[in-house]
């Protein structure tokens, strides 16, 4: 799934989807509401992509925690962000059993949840990672085949000539023309 573009804003409710670049804050559109509006540099903007979860061995990126709640609930929606505490966390236990439990506290289980909840609502939680495997072995072959061209076709080029040569050899010309002309118009005056 691509999460590049969703973002989190500190202080806002929900989620929100890039749409440009602006000279002091950048243009987002809610998700839910779809409504447009701007964020300044002041508020703490965060990309999904760049989120990740605490665990006891490597930090699971958070891409990876919506696929096996995805794999978990069979792409059905997940519990209510909502929920007891204490039922929250047995929940999230199934699906990443590895989470460090004292670091990860109930309020970022309910935004996951949350988050996760208001994707699948959107169909937004469609895996694409085959097709990137596919795209990227692709482009790799296509940059081999690019570099591996230009280096043939320059063998076969001839060496260029020395710069140094030539252009003393041009200024020498350029001054006998020169000459020429005054000794013409001597000549005739």
């Amino acid at each position: 799934m691509i999460l590049k573009d969703i973002l989190s804003i500190s202080g806002e409710a929900g989620l929100f989807k890039f749409l440009a670049q602006g000279k002091n804050a950048i243009i987002v559109e809610h998700l839910e509401t779809k409504k447009r509006s701007s964020a300044f540099s002041s508020a703490k903007v965060s990309s999904l992509e760049e989120i990740s979860i605490f665990t006891t061995g490597e930090d699971a990126p958070i891409s990876k925690v919506f696929d096996l709640i995805f794999e978990k609930e069979n792409g059905g929606p997940a519990i209510d962000y909502k929920s007891d505490p204490e039922k929250l966390k047995s929940w999230f236990g199934e699906v990443l059993p590895e989470y460090d439990k004292e670091r990860v506290y109930v309020s970022d289980i309910k935004k996951l949840v949350h988050w996760y909840n208001i994707l699948h609502s959107l169909n937004m939680l469609v895996k694409e990672e085959p097709e990137k495997k596919e795209e990227t072995e692709k482009e790799e072959t296509e940059k081999k085949e690019e570099t591996a061209e230009p280096k043939a076709s320059e063998e076969k080029a001839p060496a260029p000539r020395k710069a140094t040569s030539s252009k003393k050899k041009s200024a020498a010309v350029e001054k006998k023309p020169a000459g020429k002309k005054k000794s013409e118009k001597s000549k005739t005056e």
